[in-house]
């Protein structure tokens, strides 16, 4: 871990090449990079496939290898960069991490759970608030996911 980069678009490149890892290894193109301090200090890319895992979305993967890295699962002043807006559980996981910022490139209308099928940002019931943007590098993000379910068809 350890590369620094300094803005949204550069750690939005960084989760679409681990995006493109997923892919290469015939899982959905969904990658997550978590920033501390301008740092990473955890990524990851779907998995459920190759890991018989329901719960290993990029985002949990990410998050898990956070915790292990800081020794806590409190990833409290972390930004957590995801080439898709992120599922009803991912958003948990999230929430209960303390992620303080959420970027993600492609949104998901029929499942995103920050501002599309659900606003998980705005729950009354989290006793966390993540803030968030979307829609960085939207068009490279959204492209990746297109062509890999055009191949599967």
């Amino acid at each position: 871990m350890g590369i620094n980069l300094t803005t949204d678009e550069q750690w939005m490149r960084y989760a679409i090449r681990l995006a493109q890892i997923a892919e290469q290894q015939g899982e959905v193109p969904v990658g997550a990079v978590i920033v501390k301090e301008e740092r990473s200090i955890a990524e990851g890319w779907n998995i459920p496939i190759t890991s018989h895992d329901p719960t290993a979305h990029a985002e949990v993967v990410a998050l898990r290898g956070a915790g292990v890295y800081l020794g806590n699962y409190r990833l409290t002043d972390a930004t957590l960069y995801v080439t898709l807006e992120p599922c009803v559980m991912c958003m948990g996981a999230m929430s209960h991490a303390r992620i303080k910022r959420l970027v993600f490139g492609a949104y998901d209308p029929k499942r995103g759970a920050v501002c599309n099928a659900l606003s998980l940002t705005d729950a009354s019931f989290l006793n966390h608030r993540i803030s968030w943007d979307g829609g960085v590098l939207e068009a490279e993000c959204s492209d990746l996911l297109r062509g890999f379910f055009k191949a599967k068809r």
